[in-house]
This record gives structure tokens, sequence and C-alpha cells, in this order.
């Protein structure tokens, strides 16, 4: 299955570029790079000027590129969990 807007939530986010539009710690506006790792709570972005930063995901409104180049904007809050508890999340939600 490819990464797209619709199934995303499916999906492993490490690999994909991302940038934090907003976020509740001003410092991290405007933060670009690779998601290195990611846990059920925060993601792990490798910046593109050098060294690792950790965000919050319930923090963040991102903007992430899909390997086609298209870009989404995600809330963080809809990444929460691991892929598999997201899957299982999603899944639940739209059979009810």
């Amino acid at each position: 299955m490819k990464h797209d807007e619709k199934n995303i939530f499916f999906h492993e986010l490490i690999g994909l570029r991302a940038r934090v539009i907003r976020a509740f710690n001003k410092s991290q506006e405007g933060l670009e790079g690779k998601i290195f790792w990611e846990t059920e709570r925060s993601l792990l972005i490798e910046k593109y000027e050098g060294g690792l930063a950790r965000i919050l995901k319930h923090e963040v409104l991102l903007e992430l590129e899909l390997p086609t180049g298209k870009k989404i904007t995600v809330g963080g809050d809809y990444l929460f969990g691991d892929p598999i508890e997201r899957a299982k999340r999603i899944k639940r939600v739209k059979w009810r």
C-alpha cells in the first residue's frame, strides 16, 4: 500500500520529511528534517542543519512530504500511538 493522504495513519512515519508548522513550544515551529524514529507519543527528527530534535505528537501541526513528493498537513494528535495501534483505532471508529 502506497503512502497517501487517506492512509498515512496506517504507515510508519520513519524516513518521511517533516516540517513543524505550529507547536505549543514556539521554538519548535519551523523545525525541518527527516523523521528518524517514532514512539507512541513523540517523533525524533533529524534536522537538516544537524542534530536531533524530539517533538511531542499531540503538541504539533506537521507538514509531511510523502514519497511521491506530495505534501500533506496532519495534526500530531491524529498520529498518537504506534502505527499498529493507530490502524486499530481508526478501523474501530470507521466501522461504528
